[in-house]
């Protein structure tokens, strides 16, 4: 008779999840969980996490849940593409949130998405080529990001080096879509804008020793060193610099904004380190957010580089899909302009924000969720413009010095291009 109750609780503990699997709409979640990226993507998947617990505790699409299959891209594009092509075509997941960089995100793009019809959405990947291949009627127009593109960042970061008095500066950058991008934008304005490049120095990735690129990049005895590079990598190449002579003068790419890379190369080297991110225009989510995340993703900072635009990534997926009333790719993709709809009533991040979010949908009224960000509107190619961060470090924390608007940079690519 135990061994018959046994059994019979067994088998109804089995049904119930498997009811509510049914109801289920999954998710998937491609991050750089591990790799040179592997900083960006854990912070970015817990806040993906974040957002649909939030969505879920609100009510979720007519009582289902969203939940996340998440693979580890390993920040390789090849990876990638393998996960994401079981993702779609196992899975036969509507959306795929991911990747964190640029030689992650395009691949899939490239390679699954597009093809498949299937919505992606990364909330870091900042590439020009992404902007490129939605022009070239490349994309499907499944493609969105909550992070602003590089052509933008280049320019921004171009008139703070020289507002800080950098004139002369070396270049090392990582040898990818992301690295080339990044500084060829840099240096058309930093050039027009009266600045000189020493020399330029790509290099490959997880390399145990970057001695000969540092060496390289010192010749024409250059003021400092622009390094556009992830954590691991930069800080490996910054300390071969420091070692080689090189001025302890920095100018860091978005990514760079890290602790890991401040503890790793020494804060007393990095006191002239100014770098700039995608900013963000703050609002009640941004206040939430930032009182909230680390808590809930077991200690990683809310500052941590993509962990605001991943829980405003995951945020308008799930609206979307609300939106949609289905998981099916085609009514998400047109429900994501929907919920950011900018004569709708403003939504804010949240349970109980979310809850009102929910209601309006239902009663067929329009929402414009502002995130954590700060507003954002998607033009035709999935991108959105918005303001950047200037920042500095100082005695080994990261500090924010100023911002330049999205106006502001118009208009200085605007003389560049005269």
């Amino acid at each position: 008779m135990r061994k018959t109750l046994l059994a019979a609780t067994f088998i109804a503990g089995l049904a119930l999840p498997a009811a509510a699997q049914d109801c289920d709409i999954t998710i998937g979640v491609v991050m750089e969980l591990t790799g040179p990226a592997g900083q960006y993507g854990q912070a970015g998947a817990k806040s993906v996490e974040m957002a649909f617990r939030d969505f879920n505790e609100a009510g979720g699409v007519d009582g289902c849940k969203l939940v996340t299959d998440t693979r580890d891209s390993q920040s390789q594009g090849t990876v990638a593409v393998d996960q994401a092509t079981q993702l779609v075509n196992v899975r036969k997941v509507p959306v795929i949130i991911g990747g964190i960089i640029s030689s992650v995100s395009i691949p899939i793009l490239t390679s699954v998405t597009a093809a498949a019809g299937v919505v992606q959405v990364s909330p870091a990947s900042s590439s020009p080529t992404l902007t490129a291949l939605g022009r070239d009627g490349k994309t499907n127009g499944v493609f969105f990001r909550t992070i602003t593109s590089d052509a933008l960042q280049g320019t921004a970061a171009a008139k703070y080096a020289l507002d800080q008095g950098l004139k002369k500066l070396a270049i090392i950058h990582v040898n990818n879509d992301f690295g080339v991008n990044m500084v060829r934008e840099f240096q058309a304005a930093y050039k027009k804008l009266g600045g000189t490049v020493t020399s330029v120095t790509p290099y490959n990735e997880r390399q145990a020793n970057y001695a000969s690129e540092a060496s390289a990049a010192m010749a024409g005895d250059p003021e400092a060193l622009y390094l556009v590079s992830y954590p691991v990598d930069g800080a490996t190449i910054a300390r071969a610099w420091i070692s080689g002579g090189g001025p302890q003068k920095f100018l860091l790419n978005d990514g760079m904004n890290s602790q890991e890379f401040i503890e790793a190369v020494g804060a007393k080297f990095l006191n002239e380190a100014y770098g700039t991110s995608s900013g963000t225009s703050p609002t009640a989510s941004t206040e939430y957010f930032y009182g909230s995340y680390e808590a809930f993703s077991g200690g990683i900072k809310p500052d941590a580089p993509a962990a605001d635009r991943s829980y405003d990534a995951g945020a308008i997926v799930a609206l979307a899909v609300a939106k949609a009333g289905k998981a099916d790719s085609a009514a998400i993709k047109a429900a994501i302009p929907e919920v950011v709809a900018a004569d709708g009533t403003v939504i804010h991040a949240g349970k109980d924000e979310f809850a009102k979010a929910l209601a309006l949908i239902k009663d067929g009224k329009s929402i414009k969720y502002e995130g954590v960000i700060g507003p954002v509107g998607f033009d035709q190619y999935g991108d959105i413009t918005g303001p950047f961060r200037l920042w500095r470090v100082q005695d080994g924390a990261v500090t924010t010095v100023g911002e330049i608007s999205a106006d502001e940079v118009a208009k200085v690519k605007a003389e560049v291009a005269k």
